[in-house]
């Protein structure tokens, strides 16, 4: 291939979002699937008002095939080239929604098994937890204060995690709703 059949490049806000915040840079690359494939944990924001919102502001401006990257952007780089070539990865990564089963160790509570539906953000639409008696708490994000992304559909273990829509939406049938006030 020639650099005249090489895909120009072009300018993405990319936000890795942690929760209580996140890190933004601009990227230039050939694709948004390309930037995925090589930053984990990152999204690319393509809403209008806040990609005008942040033409001003002072962020790292970087090229995808430089050698050097900002610091926090070199962290998803190296984390998504450890992930690239093991089974499962990217397997995800096409899909509108997935269901996935996932045992949670949070802090020294005991560990929650949860089923979520998640879309191609890595942000869960719904989440059933189950208890250890079989009953389940079904919630959505208006029980949540954050709905940061959960999973990056690139990672080869989530892959693992996988689980039809129909037992899903059986568990989530079964489910009490989650109570407001808790």
């Amino acid at each position: 291939m020639t650099t005249t059949d090489t895909p120009a490049k072009h300018r993405f806000l990319v936000l890795h979002d942690y929760g209580m915040g996140g890190s933004w840079w601009w990227v230039r690359a050939r694709s948004v699937r390309e930037i995925l494939e090589t930053f984990a944990w990152t999204e690319v924001v393509s809403d209008p008002e806040t990609v005008a919102r942040f033409e001003e502001d002072d962020l790292d401006d970087v090229d995808i095939d430089a050698p050097q990257m900002p610091p926090g952007l070199d962290g998803l780089r190296a984390e998504r080239d450890a992930q690239r070539g093991r089974p499962g990865f990217g397997a995800l990564a096409d899909r509108d929604v997935v269901h996935l089963r996932r045992r949670w160790d949070e802090d020294d509570e005991a560990s929650v098994l949860c089923l979520m539906e998640v879309g191609p953000d890595g942000r869960r639409s719904r989440q059933v937890e189950l208890n250890e008696d079989g009953t389940g708490v079904r919630s959505g994000p208006d029980d949540w204060p954050f709905n940061t992304p959960v999973v990056d559909l690139f990672d080869p273990a989530v892959a693992g995690w996988l689980i039809s829509a129909r037992e899903f939406e059986e568990q989530w049938a079964r489910a009490r709703a989650v109570d407001p006030d808790l």
